[in-house]
């Protein structure tokens, strides 16, 4: 948890280098929803200050990208731009590698970005505990085994393959039970809409990219809260 928390959130927590092997890693990641259950807390907290609707959703949306250093959405915009370029998954991986935001980063942040600060205020606290923890979950899909890494080296590297099936289906289980008591049939379907786009992510990816990367983990994050929050907006 320790490890979950020094890698998706700016808390001053240190894990020594030594510390992070495999083993550790399929841990933090398997642990990773809890994080978004702690970001929910804090995000709907802020969602009761008495401001304009769509004030308070940029407020909160503004939180989360510097509670989480911004990571999820980097990975939100390389992974866009990588899968918007032309060529093989090598000049794929060169331009997400890149650092630099182009027309498909720019245009994913701003759709993504917006919609869920306009969906924030629109729905109440237990639906923002739920995306944001299933935004989390996204990683257990993303690194169930049999999902190859795109790069030898990286965050990627580090986690693809360590989650077992059963984790994956406990945690989405979980989740789509949970949601019932946020809408009888708009929660569940949220989290089966999430999951659904999740896959379909992963399984692009891997066409594209061969395997996921650091990138993908935060795409499915922020694809999966916004279907979460999306849905139970209606």
């Amino acid at each position: 948890m320790r490890l979950a928390l020094s890698w998706l959130t700016v808390l001053p927590l240190r894990v020594g280098s030594a510390e992070v092997d495999a083993r550790a890693a399929g841990r933090a990641i398997a642990f990773a929803p809890f994080v978004g259950l702690l970001l929910g807390a804090a995000a709907a907290a802020l969602l009761r200050l008495p401001l304009p609707d769509l004030l308070k959703g940029f407020l909160v949306v503004g939180f989360l990208a510097l509670a989480t250093r911004g990571m999820h959405l980097d990975g939100l915009a390389d992974t866009a731009d990588g899968l918007g370029c032309y060529g093989p998954p090598e000049r794929a991986l060169a331009v997400m590698k890149d650092g630099g935001a182009g027309p498909f980063a720019v245009v994913a942040l701003i759709v993504v970005l917006g919609a869920e600060a306009a969906a924030l205020p629109a729905v109440d606290w237990r639906t923002v505990l739920l995306a944001l923890t299933t935004g989390r979950a996204a990683f257990v899909l993303c690194c169930l085994r049999g999902v190859p890494a795109a790069r030898p080296e990286g965050l990627g590297a580090l986690v693809a393959g360590t989650q077992p099936l059963w984790t994956a289906v406990a945690w989405w289980a979980a989740l789509t039970g949970a949601a019932f008591f946020v809408h009888p049939w708009l929660g569940p379907a949220s989290t089966v809409a999430a999951a659904a786009l999740v896959l379909l992510l992963i399984r692009h990816t891997t066409k594209r990219f061969g395997g996921i990367t650091g990138d993908v983990l935060g795409a499915a994050c922020e694809t999966a809260t916004l279907a979460v929050l999306a849905v139970n907006a209606l």
